[in-house]
């Protein structure tokens, strides 16, 4: 690979991101009133959170099955109420548990 078609590769890039960026910005100019378009937007920054975050529960374990049991005790944790800092401290205390014992 050239140093030119690395130059084109990241203008590529930059303007790929850039426009993602600016053509909602100018082609929607009215507020959205469609209700199916605005919860859709809601929920986007969480969806892309789950995407991101959910893998890398399993596998930054040295064992798939503690980061599973880690996920099932936050979400149970979450759900019975629990903060934030109870749930990671709930998490990394099954992850070490499970660690010790099925390695």
């Amino acid at each position: 690979m050239t140093t030119g078609q690395i130059y084109i590769y990241i203008f590529i890039m930059a303007a790929v991101s850039y426009a993602i960026r600016v053509l909602p910005m100018t082609l929607i100019r009215k507020p959205i009133t469609n209700r199916f378009v605005q919860s859709f937007l809601y929920y986007v920054p969480y969806v892309t959170l789950a995407v991101m975050t959910f893998p890398a529960i399993t596998e930054a374990t040295q064992s798939p099955l503690a980061g599973l049991l880690a996920l099932l005790a936050g979400v149970a944790a979450a759900w019975f109420g629990a903060g934030l800092f109870p749930v990671a401290v709930i998490c990394c205390a099954v992850v070490f548990a499970a660690e010790l014992i099925f390695l």
